[in-house]
């Protein structure tokens, strides 16, 4: 089975607000940002398309070691915004865009409404079991750039 394009990612509680954004001055981030705009030329890395108030969004790419409690950046990719609402489904739940966004996830991977709410359900388990934990964050990424 081919590998789903788009999947939730969604940050352990723990580890919310703790991000790229808010370890960097203001001037950096924008820096970082845009230039992940431009090396995407503006398209979503994932579905290819652009949204209707602005084309991307910043995605912090994150990788969780649950061995050692590590959260470690492994690079930043322009997102259309519906695309980065799948990523961070928890907060499109919270704002009412729940709908929305399981329909993008089911378009993008064309799954059915059973396979989505099958990784939905799965990406859940995941986050309550890393939000039980206390991740530091490894930031060392930044030092390829």
């Amino acid at each position: 089975m081919t590998p789903p394009k788009l999947t939730l990612e969604l940050i352990p509680s723990s580890s919310w607000f703790d991000n790229l954004r808010s370890q960097l001055p203001k001037e950096t981030w924008d820096t970082l940002r845009r230039a992940s705009y431009r090396a995407a030329r503006y398209r979503c890395q994932i579905c290819g398309g652009k949204g209707p108030d602005h084309p991307v969004e910043c995605h912090e790419r994150w990788n969780f070691d649950h061995l050692n409690h590590v959260q470690k950046l492994e690079g930043l990719i322009a997102l259309c915004p519906a695309c980065h609402a799948v990523k961070h489904f928890g907060l499109a739940c919270l704002r009412g865009e729940q709908d929305a966004a399981e329909k993008h996830l089911m378009k993008v991977n064309h799954w059915t409404r059973a396979q989505m709410l099958e990784h939905v359900a799965q990406s859940f388990a995941t986050w309550e079991e890393y939000s039980t934990l206390e991740w530091s964050l490894d930031l060392s990424w930044l030092e390829s750039l």
